[in-house]
């Protein structure tokens, strides 16, 4: 297992990703890298431990794949976008390591979008962007109930990647709006398998962050032989101690401010527990008590996402529409523990995908998805090597 290392709290950092479908190997990028970034040492890890990746010789990845990585001294070192370096520690390999890209894909529009009805209930959004001949990737977006933005599509080189965004049950543009009927992780997995074979996919990459890493998680645990590979930002697992963590109280002694109005929303003979009161009133019969409990909910989780105050994203809170389908249907899986049958069943079933090469990134400051998450992944390393040895893991301080 590898670690890389950013750190620059002040900084919203981006990701992409690229994959060669014929050889296999995981190219790693990261954007929006600023100048004079600061470094943290690293007394976990070396750099001669920084993966080893294979040439950047393959004609069907158009483009520069892009690193940021660790130096000699275990610090992070800024390279300027015009070099290239060999990996310290594997000087031996002659691995060239591609420059650092600063920023994200442009914009870009799809070239197919679609309605999907999976259920008798449910029709859900879709849209196809990139190159329609490139590789796929399916986009699993976060909340549950967050939906996708045009911006999720700037993740992905579009000369490579046919780009694939949909907006879960009851989220986005999907209908019905902020529906919790048959709305389920394993509804959603299903949907997945249903486009899938609707755009005449036979595999492809899937990429989620947050809840959108829950999802990939149990999807790849349930359809393994239909992932080519996996990219997960800000590992969420939906488990007790982390929603406990940010819904709680645990989040708080880092956002007060934002804390105070989430909290003060409930009376204080109810919280004991946080979900099951907002629980009780983003499912009221008054729609107003839904629409102020949704406010509530979406402002702690907007105001929190980053380290530093987003306004683009906070603003985001300012909807009442978007509210109520992010909050409802978040607070609808927390209730439920996700559906899954366990409490570590994500972790319990890694066996099943220990052949798929994966990237992780884990933001060591984003307040809902970093607690605990690093212990079980060396907890997981000891316990399936062969998977974790597929596993590059980049730690970030940051929200991605």
């Amino acid at each position: 297992m590898r670690f890389w290392m950013f750190n620059e709290c002040a900084y919203h950092y981006h990701l992409s990703i690229s994959l060669d479908s014929a050889t296999s190997p995981m190219s790693l990028g990261v954007a929006a890298i600023p100048p004079n970034t600061l470094s943290l040492a690293l007394s976990y890890t070396h750099a001669s431990t920084l993966l080893s990746l294979p040439p950047i010789n393959n004609p069907r990845t158009p483009g520069r794949r892009n690193l940021v990585l660790l130096s000699h001294s275990n610090n992070l070192d800024y390279f300027n976008s015009h070099q290239q370096v060999i990996v310290p520690g594997i000087m031996e390999t002659n691995v060239l390591v591609p420059e650092i890209n600063r920023t994200l894909y442009s914009d870009i529009e799809p070239f197919n979008t679609g309605f999907l009805k999976v259920s008798d209930i449910h029709t859900i959004y879709y849209e196809q962007s990139g190159n329609p001949d490139g590789h796929p990737v399916v986009f699993l977006h976060g909340g549950p109930g967050g939906g996708t933005s045009p911006s999720n599509r700037k993740f992905f080189d579009p000369n490579f990647y046919r780009i694939i965004l949909f907006d879960q049950r009851g989220a986005g543009k999907s209908t019905p709006h902020a529906c919790l009927e048959e709305n389920t992780t394993w509804d959603l997995i299903e949907d997945i398998e249903i486009l899938r074979a609707h755009l005449k996919v036979p595999e492809w990459q899937v990429f989620g962050g947050s809840w959108g890493s829950t999802l990939a998680l149990a999807y790849s645990v349930s359809h393994p032989d239909k992932v080519t590979g996996m990219v997960l930002r800000g590992i969420f697992m939906l488990r007790k101690k982390e929603i406990d963590w940010f819904y709680e109280g645990g989040a708080a002694a880092i956002f007060p401010d934002a804390w105070e109005p989430f909290r003060d929303h409930i009376p204080e003979s109810e919280r004991g527990c946080f979900v099951d009161a907002y629980n009780k009133r983003l499912n009221s019969n008054d729609k107003e008590t839904q629409y102020a409990a949704a406010r509530a909910w979406t402002k702690w989780e907007m105001m929190t996402a980053h380290l530093l105050p987003n306004e683009g994203t906070i603003k985001r809170g300012d909807n009442d529409e978007f509210c109520l389908a992010f909050a409802r249907i978040e607070n609808h899986y927390f209730v439920n523990k996700g559906f899954f049958p366990s409490d570590s069943f994500l972790l319990d079933n890694v066996e099943k995908i220990k052949h798929i090469n994966t990237v992780i990134v884990q933001v060591c400051l984003l307040s809902c998805c970093f607690v605990h998450v690093t212990i079980d992944i060396h907890l997981l390393r000891a316990t399936n090597a062969q998977f974790m040895n597929s596993v590059n893991m980049i730690l970030e301080s940051g929200e991605t």
